[in-house]
């Protein structure tokens, strides 16, 4: 293991010197994956009476070590820590009820569920992870005869028991049976190492020490050679990926994102010959099971029937564990979180597409895990009750629900044409505000970084280049999982020209990216919307020259006129498949590249009136703006119309040409 550290000044703060701590083993991926891990460091404050006060900074529950900040630490009065340690039992409620009132700073977060164990250690500066290493040396039939092996009696061990006030209780019970002057740290078996010491700096190199020390063990242990995986994985259809979607969004009774991944390490796993066995031991951690759930769905081109089958199996799963807790309990959403696919590689699942990464990042850690354990001795996880407790433990389902209510479009997928600029950027970004994952094609290259985070995905893309559209379909579904929304705003404006000057090239251009890359992206996306967990929306940017062309624009006002006739087709066709087709007619949309600084004044000017005035010639006097279309299609793409289908809505500010 690299140590990172860096040095800190000589005067630094003790809750700086703790997110300097914090952030430094959160720099190891591999320590900390997820939220994985805390921290912890003992000073002395004054408080408002001026008298001095001992403290625990400990990080607070929500917060990345890798990223967390002096605001993410609660500040807990160690004098009540210490009385809540002589208490014989206190339920895990209770005890984050005790916790919040120790606190100084009543604006801090929700203290770690493990302070009591960090306030028992006798040190001043505590880290603790779920390092990789450790967790495979930890994950085996006798894990404390490995620990020995490795660390002798350097370490204190503890067997595995529920994060929270038990482990506290014992943990106090067994650190000062074991532990010793050359004690420098403390294996928790299926859940990580602690170090400490009496500055962060000390705590880290002990861990980096620990950590180094089981690397070196489980490669003198050898490794399993990676599987030959050459001719063997295909890339699934873009139809047979929505088709598992539905099923999963289905039986889950929400849209759900579902990722592909095909990467070499998880290629050389899914084609293991033992793959059913291995893959099904359980997670390497109880704390990852509230993201992967216990197992993962095992299966060859995998489909619907073994979701159900998997579905059915879960059940039977909560049936069998759910009179392990004293208070009731419903079933969670019995779908798989990651899908090991011989044929194909892994499908992740999740609400959103965040959801679905962190789910990839946790298997694959997995996977290394599992043949690390098995170089060393046999990878074994806890048993299938004690993954119940904490998957259903009241605690972590609570983490679960931080984010409140989600947004409208959550767990649905949308494809904007024209995205990187103009309406169609606009609408894009909408979505993206109500949940959706986007992808977002446009010919030009900024597409790509158009927006950031992994509900995006640009591609630069010609609208009339079918091959193209046949690879962003096969792109959208292996990202995301399928399609919910289509969004035509791609489009040209011809440079004004009366009929009997057109040249046949621009319309004959004009036509091709208007309506004849539509009805192409139309027949390709429709297997896809079809089988839209949420239901098929398309929404079409149409023009208010389809109600009231204007002379000289011949080519684009047929073209809108066409586009808008085959949204109305499309309405026709698609209505027993549950897709629904609306169009949108803008007018006056200014904030786009088409409208420069220098025509607005040139076509103020010929209407004899201020570039404000002009941007308002419309019965209501008002600005229409790319946002005002954005927010038209977010409607036409929710709730509100869900049983409107085949509509024209002007957003013009009211054309009484039109009206």
């Amino acid at each position: 293991m690299k140590n990172l550290w860096r040095s800190a000044p000589s005067t630094i703060s003790a809750l700086d010197e703790c997110v300097l701590g914090s952030q430094t083993i959160g720099a190891h991926e591999d320590l900390v994956l997820h939220g994985g891990g805390n921290s912890s460091i003992k000073d002395t404050v004054t408080d408002l009476t001026g008298k001095p006060v001992e403290v625990l900074y400990v990080k607070g529950s929500g917060w990345d070590m890798a990223t967390i900040k002096p605001q993410g630490f609660a500040p807990l009065r160690m004098e009540r820590l210490r009385e809540l340690l002589m208490v014989d039992s206190i339920t895990d409620s209770e005890l984050v009820n005790e916790l919040r009132c120790a606190m100084t700073n009543a604006k801090s977060p929700d203290p770690s569920i493990e302070s009591p164990l960090h306030a028992l250690l006798p040190y001043r500066a505590v880290l603790h992870s779920h390092a990789d290493a450790i967790v495979s040396i930890t994950n085996q039939p006798e894990p404390e005869k490995l620990v020995r092996e490795l660390y002798g009696d350097s370490v204190v061990v503890i067997p595995y028991v529920m994060p929270g006030f038990e482990l506290a209780k014992v943990c106090n019970e067994l650190w000062p049976q074991q532990a010793h002057e050359g004690t420098v740290g403390m294996v928790l078996l299926n859940h990580g190492l602690f170090t400490f010491g009496e500055t962060m700096e000390e705590a880290y190199s002990r861990h980096v020490e620990l950590i180094s020390a089981a690397e070196g063990f489980i490669a003198a242990g050898g490794t399993r050679p990676a599987a030959d995986a050459s001719g063997s994985v295909s890339t699934p259809s873009a139809v047979g990926v929505a088709e598992l979607r539905k099923s999963l969004s289905e039986h889950a009774g929400r849209p759900l994102i579902v990722s592909h991944e095909a990467g070499e390490a998880t290629m050389a796993f899914v084609t293991r010959p033992d793959l059913s066995d291995v893959a099904r031991r359980g997670p390497a951690t109880p704390d990852h099971i509230i993201r992967t759930k216990q197992l993962p769905l095992v299966a060859t081109n995998a489909s619907a029937k073994d979701v159900a089958a998997y579905v059915a199996e879960y059940t039977e799963y909560f049936e069998r564990n759910r009179g392990r807790s004293a208070d009731p309990v419903s079933l969670l959403d019995p779908t798989p979180r990651f899908i090991l696919d011989s044929a194909h590689g892994m499908f992740t699942v999740g609400k959103t597409k965040k959801d679905a990464n962190i789910v990839r990042d946790i298997a694959t850690h997995t996977f290394g895990i599992i043949n690390n354990a098995n170089a060393v001795g046999n990878y074994t996880a806890l048993s299938e009750g004690e993954l119940f407790d904490v998957e259903y433990w009241e605690l972590e389902q609570a983490k679960l629900r931080m984010g409140g209510a989600a947004p409208e479009l959550t767990g649905q997928v949308a494809l904007v044409t024209g995205a990187a600029s103009g309406i169609g950027r606009a609408c894009a970004e909408y979505l993206i505000s109500l949940g959706a994952s986007v992808v977002g094609i446009d010919i030009s290259p900024s597409v790509a970084t158009t927006f950031s985070g992994p509900q995006w995905l640009g591609l630069q893309a010609d609208v009339c280049d079918k091959a193209a559209l046949d690879a962003v379909i096969t792109e959208t579904a292996l990202a995301f999982g399928g399609l919910d929304i289509l969004v035509v705003a791609a489009g040209i404006f011809a440079q004004s020209s009366p009929i009997s000057d057109l040249d046949s090239d621009v319309w004959d251009r004009t036509l091709a990216i208007n309506v004849s890359s539509v009805q192409r992206l139309f027949a390709k996306a429709h297997p896809l919307l079809k089988l839209s967990p949420a239901g098929g929306k398309v929404a079409i940017i149409g023009s208010k020259n389809v109600a009231a062309p204007g002379p000289g624009a011949a080519a684009y006002s047929a073209s809108k006129a066409a586009l808008t006739q085959l949204g109305r087709v499309a309405a026709l066709e698609w209505a027993p498949d549950g897709i629904r087709v609306n169009t949108v007619h803008p007018d006056a949309v200014f904030d786009t590249a088409l409208w420069t600084p220098e025509l607005l004044a040139e076509r103020a000017a010929k209407y004899g009136v201020s570039i404000d005035e002009y941007k308002r010639r419309n019965l209501l006097s008002t600005e229409v703006t790319s946002l005002h279309v954005a927010r038209m299609v977010g409607v036409m793409c929710g709730a509100v119309f869900s049983a409107t289908t085949g509509a024209q809505v002007p957003v013009d500010g009211g054309n009484e040409r039109v009206v």
